[in-house]
């Protein structure tokens, strides 16, 4: 992370042609693997791919609420921020309630198809991670995406090796633990995001009331 970040005063706000243009390539990569990873965690009973899935939702809602955005005052796009931090926890809960319940009626995830999938959300992600990494740091809401897609691609690299542990193991409890974990690290990029939002909007109200 820049000092930038850590000083309130983000050195970057989005407003580029290029970065809306990247924006725009990775909303549609997102769109895309959220709905095939939708079908495919389903068709594998895979808590973990369902997981993944939500985060590819997640991450398209968010590019979208950022390039709407973009040019217009700190303050909304702290507020911005904020709601997709909201997302992200609302996200967490969920999945952390999901795996819960199906802990509680165990099924056999299908470990071919789970580690299939993965790879390719993973591969998807790392074009995502690479077109996002030099523009990472800025505000909250530039920030929020380089987030989000960085918990992308751990998510993924995680189901892979859930997949592998289910099929060695013949049981469940590894896709399930990834979900798990995944719905952590969507609550702990929630935490994150909220927290520059919120410093963003004390800062910003601090210099509208000079």
């Amino acid at each position: 992370m820049s000092a930038s970040c850590c000083t309130g005063q983000p050195s970057f706000d989005g407003a580029s042609r290029a970065y809306k243009r990247v924006l725009w390539v990775v909303i549609g990569i997102n769109a895309v693997m959220f709905a095939v990873e939708t079908g495919a965690g389903y068709l594998a009973g895979s808590m973990a791919l369902q997981a993944d899935a939500l985060d590819f939702l997640g991450d398209t809602m968010t590019y979208g609420v950022s390039l709407a955005v973009i040019g217009r005052s700190m303050a909304w796009r702290s507020g911005a921020a904020l709601v997709k931090a909201l997302s992200l926890g609302v996200f967490g809960c969920w999945v952390l309630g999901a795996t819960l319940y199906r802990t509680l009626y165990l099924g056999m995830p299908e470990p071919l198809t789970m580690g299939a999938i993965a790879v390719l959300a993973l591969f998807a992600n790392l074009v995502s991670a690479l077109l996002l990494y030099r523009i990472r740091d800025g505000d909250a809401n530039v920030r929020s995406v380089w987030i989000c897609s960085r918990n992308d691609a751990i998510g993924n690299v995680a189901v892979i090796a859930a997949a592998g542990l289910v099929a060695w193991l013949a049981s469940p409890w590894p896709d399930l633990i990834v979900a798990a974990a995944m719905a952590v690290l969507f609550l702990s990029g929630a935490i994150s995001i909220a927290r520059q939002a919120r410093a963003e909007m004390t800062t910003a109200a601090g210099a509208g009331a000079e």
